[in-house]
């Protein structure tokens, strides 16, 4: 029963994580499009009212025209739209996904006995540190190297130096799967905190400045500008480590973490192209293509390095000598139910059985084996994501042996 409640949290924090997250995001990308398109204004009343830039536009059957004032407008309004739940609210729903599908059950999805023989607690302390170091680290780079000469290209150059190192770290220390996620739950974090403490804040001091008559400092804008940009080169990048766990070829690759650094590396920039490409368009920049050829380029070498060898005659056989054994095989040749209840005994019954049914499933039962029987084979046979972080140690032998036996028609009766 408690399996089936966690799979509905799993489910309802997934669904609202995944909507606030498309706001977030959304809003993100529409604001970094909006500053770079933003012209001059030739209207002489809007120039007189101290507006920095605008832009037309036309959507949904209507035309709009934002402005922006760049340090402050000539009033505030009587309604002034904040943006920072969706960032909040996307955290929020994000670590209670983790907290329910990974930390509360740290020994099967968080740690990888043949990486790091953790205990659950201190798999869980490692992975919140994580989180919290890296923000501090990141933050503290922003502090010294923020506003020195040439200070975003010290700051980017620093900060991925500090992304590689925490992916090396998290992919050497836990399950591949979960490994990937941390690394986009902890750039995520990053995101979050700097709505929180740097562009919230910022801009209350501003609207305070101006309540109170006072002169308004700039650098509140800018030190919230500069948040914002590293905002969104770190979007894409969290997106891919986010899907990553649907796609057991990423992370479980003997060398995953430069895995997921290529890929990271392809989104910002992607990323990139699509920052620059309307100050392309209105001659303020170079063309940024270069940016997104170099992007498909590392994705297209991760495809051609990830390319699976071809298969072994290795497992065949062995699973062809398993199954070639007195009574494992039908009569037709075929791999009997009994030699599959061996392997699923050894490898499944500690999720799927009499003990514990995660997801409701359990393989001690030939009725729901047969009944599940494609996704048993999709899960464990061609994507390989089961058993989770290969806690139960299955072999490629014991997984031709359920390939042999779906293929062959997934019977039940011996």
């Amino acid at each position: 029963m408690e399996s089936y409640y966690l799979d509905w949290a799993n489910l309802l924090l997934r669904w609202v994580h995944v909507i606030t997250a498309i706001a977030w995001i959304g809003s993100s990308f529409y604001f970094v499009f909006l500053d770079s398109s933003l012209t001059p204004p030739e209207d002489e009343d809007l120039k007189k009212q101290g507006v920095s830039g605008e832009l037309w536009a036309v959507h949904g059957g209507g035309f709009y025209h934002p402005v922006k004032f760049a340090v402050r407008p000539p009033q505030l309004p009587k309604h002034l739209h904040w943006f920072y739940w969706e960032s909040y609210t996307t955290w929020l729903t994000g670590f209670s996904l983790f907290t329910v599908s990974y930390l509360w059950s740290a020994t099967t999805y968080l740690i990888d006995k043949s990486k790091m023989d953790w205990l659950p607690w201190q798999a869980i302390t490692v992975a919140i540190f994580f989180l919290v170091i890296f923000w501090l680290l990141y933050d503290l780079i922003c502090r010294l190297f923020g506003q020195r000469k040439n200070g975003d290209a010290i700051v980017g150059a620093l900060v991925l130096v500090l992304v590689c190192v925490a992916s090396w770290l998290a992919c050497h220390w836990f399950a591949g799967r979960a490994a990937f996620l941390l690394v986009g739950a902890m750039m995520a974090t990053t995101m979050s905190a700097n709505v929180a403490h740097w562009i919230i804040p910022g801009q209350r001091k501003v609207i305070a400045a101006i309540k109170a008559g006072e002169p308004v400092d700039p650098i509140h804008g800018k030190r919230g500008k500069q948040r914002s940009v590293h905002n969104t080169y770190f979007t894409l990048p969290v997106l891919f480590a986010m899907l990553s766990g649907h796609y057991s070829f990423t992370y479980t690759h003997p060398q995953n973490w430069l895995v997921l650094i290529a890929m990271m590396f392809a989104g910002a920039a992607i990323r990139q192209f699509f920052v620059l490409r309307h100050g392309f368009k209105l001659g303020r920049n170079g063309n940024p293509l270069p940016y997104a050829l170099l992007g498909v380029v590392v994705i297209a070498m991760m495809i051609v390095w990830l390319k699976p060898a071809p298969e072994s005659n290795t497992p065949q056989a062995a699973a062809s000598s398993i199954a070639g054994s007195p009574g494992n095989t039908g009569a037709s040749g075929q791999i009997s139910y009994k030699t599959l209840q061996t392997v699923l005994e050894q490898r499944c019954y500690l999720c799927h059985g009499e003990a514990v049914q995660s997801k409701g499933l359990r393989f001690d039962s030939p009725q729901m084996v047969q009944q599940n029987a494609a996704n048993i084979y999709q899960q464990v046979v061609v994507s390989k994501l089961m058993p989770m972080s290969n806690t139960t140690h299955i072999t490629a032998a014991e997984r031709q042996i359920i390939a042999q036996w779906y293929l062959s028609g997934a019977g039940v009766d011996d």
